[in-house]
């Protein structure tokens, strides 16, 4: 589509290869400008990812470095503009042929070699943000969620804003999410912005125009949110900005081990297996593909109500949840086999710890096995007459 090669930057959770866990598919980030973005962005993903309570799954991300940015992130070429080189300004307006390589080849390419989820987000900056905007309105079924950061709206006397006001006014955006951030570009109040004739100027009242469109067109089925960062700058921006798109876009999937108490306390005939089941029910509901209660969160929680609450047939029942989702996971098989070594049935402890064994050879889960299997032979059995004097000799 580009008729030119390129490189993106691609990082995959450590999860994808760690053997003892079942294999997942993973939702994608493409990131735009990556060469500027990719490092805290990955890097801020798999912090947020590693507790529930942030909502924000492990996800790949996928930066894209420019090569000619004018020319890949505007939708449209002005007549002219003042400040931009005039070969830079005649290459602008690919921004619906990038868009097709991201379609046709990019993602594709993803998809076909990482374990890669069709839950897509795509984030920009800048020119990136305008060509973020540009996509959910022309290809809105191509990702499930936008971020557009300090997005240059401004960009061909607002041509894209026009674009915008009209599509958001139409019920065609169900199931998509978009985050916009606004930055204190001209570090002025808007009374001044919006006597300000400069690029700065512009560029402020723009966003305050697409914020209008949001909040005119609630019934479009788009989830949205216009945030604006008073104390920040159009460079600044980025890094608060992207911390709270993750957190409002996933914002449905969080969910801690003190909620879920909290819920068992106030309904004390169920169990967290049940709710863990409806809550992830309807967070499948609303990001339309199937989301599994996660097998260490699942896990941890067993393992809280075993031995700190003394619950253990709720443990028990989250335990067989796991076992239900991951099959082939041996973490899974060996937690249960903790369960059972707990509960003093040693015969199904040595099952689920020889089934984890053969899914997965873990140095820890042998050693559980060993110790286990010497305790129940007459033996490593204390008090056996017959094992003492096997021993004298």
């Amino acid at each position: 589509m580009l008729k030119e090669q390129r490189k993106v930057w691609i990082s995959v959770p450590a999860s994808a290869s760690d053997l003892t866990h079942a294999k997942q598919r993973y939702p994608v980030v493409f990131l735009l400008d990556g060469e500027d973005h990719f490092v805290y962005t990955s890097g801020m993903i798999q912090r947020q990812s590693e507790s529930p309570e942030t909502g924000c799954p492990e996800m790949i991300v996928v930066g894209i470095p420019n090569t000619q940015r004018t020319r890949d992130l505007t939708p449209s070429r002005p007549t002219s503009f003042e400040g931009m080189p005039p070969e830079e300004l005649k290459a602008a307006g690919g921004g619906e042929n990038f868009t097709a390589f991201l379609e046709k080849e990019l993602i594709p390419y993803i998809e076909a070699h990482y374990p890669a989820s069709a839950h897509r987000t795509l984030i920009g900056h800048s020119f990136g943000g305008l060509l973020v905007m540009n996509t959910l309105v022309h290809h809105a079924n191509l990702f499930e969620n936008y971020v557009a950061l300090d997005p240059s709206m401004w960009w061909d006397s607002e041509n894209l804003l026009k674009q915008v006001h009209e599509a958001l006014a139409q019920p065609r955006f169900k199931g998509r999410t978009l985050f916009v951030a606004s930055a204190n570009a001209s570090g002025q109040d808007s009374v001044l912005t919006a006597k300000d004739p400069s690029i700065s100027g512009q560029h402020g009242r723009a966003k305050w125009k697409l914020r209008e469109d949001l909040a005119r067109n609630p019934g479009n089925g788009l989830r949205s949110a216009f945030r604006y960062y008073p104390t920040d700058s159009h460079g600044s921006v980025t890094v608060p900005a992207t911390s709270d798109a993750l957190n409002y876009i996933f914002q449905p999937y969080a969910l801690s081990i003190a909620s879920i108490l909290a819920l068992i306390a106030k309904k004390p005939t169920e169990d967290g297996a049940a709710m863990l089941v409806a809550h992830y029910q309807q967070v499948s509901a609303q990001v339309g593909y199937s989301v599994l209660p996660p097998e260490s969160f699942v896990n941890g929680l067993a393992n809280y109500l075993l031995t700190q609450e003394g619950q253990a047939p709720r443990a028990l029942a989250l335990f067989q949840l796991n076992l239900q989702n991951y099959p082939t996971s041996s973490n899974v098989h060996s937690g249960l086999g903790d369960y059972y070594q707990a509960q003093k049935q040693p015969n199904f402890a040595i099952a689920s710890y020889t089934k984890a064994l053969q899914l997965q050879e873990t140095p820890a889960i042998r050693k559980k096995l060993a110790e286990l299997q010497v305790k129940q032979t007459p033996l490593g059995k204390k008090g056996s007459s017959r094992a003492k004097n096997t021993l004298k000799g």
